[in-house]
Parts: structure tokens; C-alpha cells; sequence
């Protein structure tokens, strides 16, 4: 039996690879079950997809901010690689809302500025690059609404207005409080229930 680590980096991707090059090795990587891969910094990054709990999360998150969704929306929480030629990343956000045209094409690879909406829920070994390069990323490229659920602390993160130096607005609440979701959504997340058994 085959162990991997919980984020291995593919080694001889960086620094001499483009980023078209590891788009297309990213096309090529047969990754195992239950991992994804994304680029990163130059890299490409696999790592195991969300605990069992998560689901549960994320299940709320997008049953709260579906009927707040901008017109031709779609809110969705299966597996999608949306790429930011641009910054050089190619994320698969655990929530992601986008215009339903984004959808259709043959390409694995989706447009990131048409996102409306990401959501991110941590782990130990993902929740420095998605409270520092994702939010960057994500602000840069225009992304109205990045929403960090740091399950290590318990707490979650909005950012907003998005520009050209990345998110402008900045709000955090404990689990099991209110959280105000910027425009386009102009709602209020509840985050009770978001919370571990084991808290």
C-alpha cells in the first residue's frame, strides 16, 4: 500500500515550469481518490478532499446563499479547477458560484473571473494558503464574495470588494453567529451549526 502525504508537492515543477506547462501536467496526473490538485505557487499541490463532517457545512452555506444568488447563478460544491492565468493558480474551491455558462464547455479547466462566490473550509495543512495566497488570488482576479470557514479556530472569514491590491473589506464572527455577506449577495450567513461535534 501506497501512503501519501496529506499535501505533497510534485517535485520538478518549480521553478523552470510555465504555467501552461503545469496546466497540462495537471491534465495529465492521475490523482488518487478522495485528492485534489491545484497549483499553488508555482506548484502543483494535492490534497485530500474535505472531512466527512464538512459536507454538513457546506450543505448550509449554499441552502443559505442559493436564494440570494445574482441571476443565472449556480452555487455547487462538486469538484471544479478554475484557473487564474493571470496570478498563475488554478484553484478547486470546496464552494464556488458562477454564471451557469461557465459550465459549458469540454475543458476541465474553468474560467476564475467568472466566479461570484468561493468558499473555503480549512484544514491544518491548507488553511495558510487559503487565508493568505487565496484571498490575494481571489481579490486580485475580481471575485465579489471569498469565504474562509477556519475550522481550526472557529471562525468565519468574509472578504469583499475586491481590487486590484485584493479584498478591501474584511469580516470575521465566531462560529454560531451572524455574518454579513457583502454585495452581490447582500445577506446575512448564519454559522450556527457550523461548529465541530468535537467543540
Amino acid at each position: 500500500m501506497t501512503l501519501m502525504a496529506e499535501r505533497p508537492v510534485m517535485s520538478g515543477t518549480r521553478p523552470h515550469s510555465g504555467f501552461e506547462e503545469l496546466l497540462h501536467l495537471l491534465d495529465e496526473l492521475n490523482v488518487p481518490d478522495g485528492y485534489k490538485a491545484e497549483i499553488v505557487r508555482g506548484s502543483i499541490v494535492v490534497s485530500p478532499w474535505s472531512k466527512g463532517y464538512y459536507w454538513r457545512v457546506m450543505r448550509l452555506v449554499c441552502s443559505q446563499l442559493e436564494p440570494h444568488l445574482p441571476e443565472g447563478h449556480v452555487i455547487e460544491r462538486s469538484p471544479f479547477l478554475y484557473v487564474f492565468p493571470g496570478c498563475e493558480r488554478a484553484f478547486g474551491p470546496d464552494i464556488h458560484a458562477a454564471h451557469e455558462r461557465v459550465f459549458e464547455t469540454e475543458s476541465n479547466q474553468l474560467d476564475g473571473e467568472s466566479l461570484s462566490f468561493v468558499a473555503e473550509l480549512t484544514s491544518p495543512s491548507t488553511r495558510t494558503d487559503d487565508l493568505t495566497d487565496k484571498a490575494e488570488v481571489y481579490g486580485r482576479a475580481g471575485v465579489p464574495v471569498y469565504l474562509v470557514l477556519d475550522m481550526q479556530e472557529q471562525q468565519a472569514i468574509v472578504y469583499g470588494s475586491p481590487s486590484a491590491k485584493g479584498y478591501e473589506l474584511r469580516l470575521s464572527k465566531p462560529f454560531g453567529e451572524k455574518l454579513d455577506i457583502p454585495d452581490p449577495f447582500g445577506c446575512t450567513l448564519d454559522t450556527a451549526g457550523f461548529q465541530t461535534s468535537e467543540s
